[in-house]
């Protein structure tokens, strides 16, 4: 009979990858000598939310360019053609509250890949042609926004809950249109800069030699003049919970429930673990959750079904379930999912039921940090969002501590039944004369 020692997992301690840059910006290496190769991302504390009134999407077009448009020194073909000589993979990005950019190759050809990169992104030179071609796509993509009906069902949902907030908004064509080259030199002076950098280092690298590199890119770095604008201030708005629908003929509809919580301006909130574990006996623990179980395996009523409670700390959190269903049962699997809900409130969770959300929970945490990308990339990502470097040394004995108790008390005061809003994309016809 074979037997094996049980396995323990020690979470990495941030401070053990952890340095800082002469100009304050924190940096993360963990080293990997295993193969041959090296990942370095840069976050800079800027994105969509910094879009000018009437040009939506230029935070995203210069995130999309900064890879796209070539250098100073080389145009954008030019460039392509050295990257990939150099079998490296470099990319940028603008989303919601942060852009950055990211590259990979191979130690041997590392030096050459890090002056093309930092060249990439500190002088990037928004190729003209290349800013026609990427609005020409965004156009494009413009006209078929309406074609999916999970897109306009989390568009609507975005709406619904936070407003003309900048999570939800969509660029026009006359914005697009608007968008000039002037504009995203502009913005990346601005906004690019590194003292707003986070930086992530992973692979076959020596920590000094890394950031003593860093500390040469840095000098030559001029600083924006403006002052930098964060956290980005949350929507000024209240949702009306209601019965909202979108009309469009496909056999399914496809459904979110819920409504906007707390911000999380503190991870330390002692809720939060609760809550995890409340959602994901609710529905977020795949096939053992409730509303999976009565939505899905008891009822045939849907082959997609959970819930969801997404924790922000920029703007209010989220409560959401999630299904889609034949239109005529569509009615009725809402009726079953918010059962669930109010069971949630009315009485306590089995033994068995909290035991293996907590369980999994607890065993699925070491998948945070599987790979030195990926401790890197954590503790970097915790430094844009506010969390203690700390946090992640107790998580599993937080969440073992929640009760069943603690889970009928969270799901009483965060989730609302009545204050639901039921968000429907399909063909309201037959979703409306469908069965309760």
């Amino acid at each position: 009979r074979l037997a094996f020692a049980p396995l323990e997992f020690a979470a990495p301690k941030a401070k053990d990858y952890r340095h800082t840059l002469s100009n304050g910006a924190a940096v993360f290496v963990a080293e990997d000598h295993s193969l041959p190769l090296v990942q370095i991302s840069l976050t800079f504390r800027a994105g969509t939310f910094l879009d000018p009134p009437g040009k939506t999407g230029l935070a995203a077009m210069v995130g999309t360019l900064v890879r796209a448009g070539g250098t100073q020194k080389l145009g954008a073909e030019a460039f392509d053609e050295k990257v990939e000589f150099l079998a490296g993979r470099f990319g940028s990005y603008g989303i919601d509250v942060r852009s950055g950019a990211n590259m990979n190759c191979i130690t041997p050809v590392l030096e050459d890949c890090l002056g093309l990169f930092f060249d990439m992104v500190k002088t990037p030179g928004f190729d003209a042609e290349r800013l026609e071609i990427e609005r020409s796509k965004a156009l494009e993509a413009m006209k078929q926004r309406n074609d999916d009906a999970q897109d306009i069902l989390r568009r609507e949902w975005e709406w619904l809950l936070y407003g003309d907030y900048f999570t939800g908004r969509v660029a026009t064509e006359a914005e697009l249109e608007s968008i000039r080259r002037q504009d995203l030199v502009d913005f990346h002076r601005r906004e690019w800069q590194p003292d707003r950098m986070i930086v992530s280092v992973a692979g076959d690298v020596e920590t000094q030699a890394v950031l003593a590199r860093l500390e040469s890119e840095i000098a030559g770095w001029p600083a924006s003049d403006s002052e930098a604008t964060w956290p980005p201030p949350g929507p000024d708005y209240i949702p009306q919970p209601g019965f909202y629908y979108v009309d469009k003929d496909i056999p399914q509809g496809k459904v979110y429930i819920g409504h906007s919580s707390f911000q999380v301006k503190d991870w330390e909130q002692p809720d939060l673990p609760a809550l995890r574990v409340m959602n994901h006996i609710l529905g977020g623990g795949g096939f053992s959750s409730r509303i999976v179980q009565r939505v899905r395996s008891d009822e045939g009523l849907a082959y997609s079904a959970g819930s969801a409670f997404e924790e922000e700390p920029f703007w209010p959190s989220q409560f959401r379930i999630f299904y889609q269903s034949k239109s005529s049962t569509v009615s009725l699997a809402a009726k079953i999912a918010l059962e669930q809900v109010r069971r949630m409130q009315e009485e306590k969770v089995t033994p068995e039921e909290l035991e293996l959300a907590k369980g999994s929970l607890v065993d699925s945490f070491p998948r945070r940090f599987e790979s030195a990308a990926q401790i890197a990339g954590t503790f970097a990502f915790d430094v844009l969002v506010g969390r203690r470097s700390e946090y992640w040394q107790d998580w599993r004995e937080r969440i073992r501590a929640v009760t069943a108790e603690d889970v009928q008390r969270v799901a009483s005061q965060y989730l609302h039944p009545d204050q639901m809003i039921l968000l429907v994309v399909g063909d309201w016809e037959a979703i409306a004369a469908g069965d309760l």
